[in-house]
């Protein structure tokens, strides 16, 4: 119930945001940052995700008025971040951030290991890339993933889960590679 009532309150402040009121489409921000960050961050290189995240609250802005059914704005403007990632690399040329994250592991500094664990996200299917980032890196608990992407609770239950295996037997796999 708790989500239905996020959901009409995220309604209403779309329907405000089309006649106009600026706190209303601000409040749209704080609520769908993180989730449109964390799309983001599954798809296009780390120092682009800041931008995007702009860029795509400027096109959805825009855009709010071709919106049918405001209670489905959370979905929609997921499918705006996903868009624009993929318009991101037609219009960038492809590049690696890191070198090598194949260093022993007790060499790593945090911030290598957290490029290697995005890393080893990034390569998972795109329905459970999405999730763990939403979960792992936005800090998203799975209903408010479910509520904020229009996906089906049990859907989320379930990329979460097979992404959270997937991962380990990935970041298990590199563990041992990188040993000598």
């Amino acid at each position: 119930m708790q989500a239905e009532a996020i959901r009409s309150r995220n309604a209403g402040l779309v329907v405000a945001a089309r006649a106009g009121d600026r706190g209303a489409f601000d409040e749209l921000y704080r609520n769908y940052a993180r989730m449109v960050h964390g799309i983001l961050l599954a798809r296009v290189p780390h120092d682009a995700v800041e931008d995007l995240v702009q860029e795509v609250f400027l096109q959805a802005f825009r855009q709010l008025p071709r919106l049918r059914d405001a209670s489905a704005f959370g979905g929609w403007l997921a499918a705006v971040a996903r868009n624009r990632a993929r318009d991101h690399f037609r219009r960038v040329r492809p590049s690696s951030e890191l070198s090598d994250v194949h260093a022993a592991p007790g060499n790593l500094t945090a911030e290598v290991e957290a490029a290697a664990a995005l890393s080893a996200i990034r390569g998972l299917p795109e329905a459970y890339r999405e999730t763990l980032i939403l979960r792992l890196v936005e800090g998203m608990s799975g209903p408010e993933i479910a509520e904020r992407t229009g996906l089906a609770h049990g859907s989320v239950r379930v990329n979460l889960h097979r992404g959270m295996k997937l991962l380990r037997e990935r970041l298990k796999g590199r563990s041992t590679h990188a040993e000598p």
